[in-house]
């Protein structure tokens, strides 16, 4: 039995054993044994597999090898160990070129970075991701002395990367890395180097030339396929020409040529370009709306991106306070503002900011203050951090007023970052004040401070050009060019659009779609109503450029109870517009989406205000 027994598990054990052998003959090979055991940081694997020869350079599928994973993990011995052995200093990896340089100096590893350098890794090396180079990474990481360990070695201070043309010394202050900040201006970083500036409408107009240029292809590959295989007898075929593109709704169609176009006829431009009007579907492209961006110093970056103790350092080594962006012209304070970073602001006042200094689109720290903490509803983020802030938007604003702020000045354009939400309801602000931007967001405590330091509380947004918003609809609604039954004098382009009588009181509501994003108070709209009515003696049937007064706008948002106020102040219940809308077609639901108020509606027919029964969302 004993005999038998043993022999049973011997031929078991040569069985079980072929078998093994037989798996591992058919799995695939390991292609990258070295590079895999330095990535789950098995070090005595490492050394077994070196002193069997195994190469050290296979790569993994991403093009990760073993020296790259020690790189990243910051192991200067195994980095040693492997360069020793054949470890390649310049092996990059399949996505993005990275060297082991790049890992190591974006991980902050010092003692790799310095073992890389010793070895020969190359310091200019850049990505083809950006043309990123290992200082750029050790800048943003914030590692002072991989820093310095670069630099040592020939790492230019000032080198931009290919992306933005942005230096080191801008990644340190965007990311808020205050010793690599520091190091790098130690070391001679020019403070006042700007970033690229790109020309937005150039690019769309580039990009529209492209689509164009296709376009044409394609219709000359279909023409060509639809031609006849043999037409000996037929005349030549002529040229194939693209057909003007056809838009989708609310867009501008193009020629072949780039030219736009209006029910198939090219649209005649004059040499100078029309007002800007801020309507995503009738006016600028967003092109337009940004012209310039980009020409951000490293103050600017930290400004922007919150940065605090950056900023601090960038001025007190001698950065200009007031240098303006190459782009736009927008200067750190105004930077601070328009991202609700108040308490930095205060202290770029403090340190000498020019509180006049505008935009170019005429946007100033004074308007962008009382815009950000009323930013309405958006498709798109919203600055937040003026909610975190020590400093009040009112403490801010009065602080800009008692340094000379300009308490009038108006927007040139309809502002890039309030396009998003605006649009939504066809309000243009190109025009407004500060103080029509308070009566906007109902802001009663805002418009007193601003009436206190010289408000012209007459000052109205500007007519933007070509169609009125709604006006798609047709004749019956007056559309432009049609009948204006409002019996109001004509307003030209350029000239009076809305009061803040009108955005106290609900502009856009009856316009766009409002329930997608204006901000809604409760009961602040009869506060700011009637400041400026009792108080500031505001005529309360004034008319906007379409002829909407304000009983006009709070029907188009059922305000019933702010209506029953209007007209016991002499609020014209019976004013049509110019599109021939009665206040009670406002409460009516005159776009869609916006659904009717009944209630609002029986309220006006009761006062006598005609219905006219043209409901668009029911």
């Amino acid at each position: 039995m004993g005999l038998t027994r043993a022999y049973r598990l011997a031929v078991i054990a040569s069985v079980f054993g072929a078998a093994l052998a037989l798996g591992a003959a058919r799995a695939p090979a390991d292609e990258s044994p070295v590079a895999d055991a330095v990535m789950r940081g098995d070090s005595a694997r490492v050394r077994v597999l070196i002193k069997q020869g195994l190469d050290v350079n296979a790569a993994q599928p991403d093009g990760m090898t073993a020296l790259h994973w020690a790189a990243q993990r910051g192991d200067a011995g195994g980095a040693q160990m492997l360069m020793y052995a054949g470890a390649r200093v310049d092996a990059v990896t399949r996505n993005g070129n990275y060297t082991p340089l790049h890992l190591a100096a974006r991980n902050g590893r010092t003692a790799a970075v310095k073992a890389l350098l010793a070895a020969g890794a190359d310091v200019h090396a850049v990505t083809t991701t950006g043309a990123v180079t290992a200082l750029h990474f050790a800048a943003s990481n914030g590692d002072a002395a991989t820093v310095a360990a670069l630099l040592d070695k020939g790492a230019p201070v000032d080198t931009r990367e290919g992306a933005w043309g942005q230096t080191p010394l801008m990644w340190a202050a965007s990311a808020n890395r205050l010793a690599a900040l520091d190091m790098l201006i130690k070391r001679g970083a020019n403070l006042e180097l700007a970033s690229k500036i790109e020309d937005i409408s150039a690019k769309e107009k580039a990009e529209r030339t492209m689509l164009v240029q296709r376009g044409r292809r394609v219709a000359a590959m279909k023409a060509a396929d639809a031609a006849p295989t043999v037409a000996a007898a037929a005349p030549a075929a002529p040229a194939a020409v693209a057909p003007a593109a056809v838009a989708p709704a609310g867009r501008t169609a193009v020629t072949a040529s780039g030219a736009p176009t209006a029910g198939g006829a090219p649209v005649k431009r004059d040499s100078a370009p029309p007002p800007q009007t801020g309507f995503n579907s009738r006016g600028p492209t967003y092109g337009d709306l940004i012209g310039n961006k980009g020409g951000l110093t490293a103050l600017l970056f930290a400004v922007r991106d919150g940065s605090d103790e950056c900023v601090a350092r960038l001025l007190e080594a001698g950065a200009k306070v007031n240098h303006v962006s190459e782009g736009d012209h927008s200067s750190p304070l105004l930077m601070a503002t328009i991202n609700g970073r108040f308490d930095m602001a205060k202290m770029l006042l403090e340190k000498g900011a020019d509180v006049k200094l505008q935009s170019d689109a005429g946007a100033a720290p004074l308007y962008a203050t009382i815009n950000v903490q009323w930013a309405a509803k958006s498709l798109y983020p919203q600055p937040t951090a003026q909610l975190q802030q020590t400093t009040s938007y009112l403490d801010l604003m009065e602080s800009f007023l008692k340094a000379g702020a300009d308490v009038n000045v108006r927007l040139k354009k309809h502002l890039w970052f309030m396009s998003y939400n605006f649009d939504l309801l066809g309000v243009n602000t190109v025009g407004a004040t500060a103080f029509w931007r308070a009566a906007y967001g109902t802001d009663v405590p805002a418009m007193k401070l601003l009436v206190k330091y010289g408000a012209d509380i007459t000052i109205p947004t500007i007519k933007p050009t070509g169609r009125l918003p709604g006006d798609d609809s047709g004749g019956d609604d007056g559309a432009a060019g049609g009948k204006d039954p409002s019996g109001l004098a004509p307003i030209p382009d350029g000239g009076p659009g809305v009061f803040p009588i009108h955005a106290a009181t609900g502009v856009g509501y009856g316009e766009g779609f409002a329930a997608n994003s204006h901000r809604h108070a409760p009961d602040a709209w009869m506060a700011s109503a009637k400041y400026l009515i009792e108080e500031l003696k505001v005529d309360v049937n004034m008319r906007d450029h379409n002829g909407y007064n304000a009983v006009h706008h709070a029907a188009a948002r059922g305000d019933t109870l702010l209506i029953t106020y209007l007209a016991g102040k002499g609020g014209d219940i019976m004013a049509i517009s110019r599109r021939g809308q009665t206040t009670t077609d406002m409460a009516n639901g005159p776009v869609q989406r916006i659904p009717p108020f009944v209630e609002t509606v029986d309220f006006l027919v009761k006062l006598g205000a005609k219905n006219s029964n043209k409901c668009k969302s029911c």
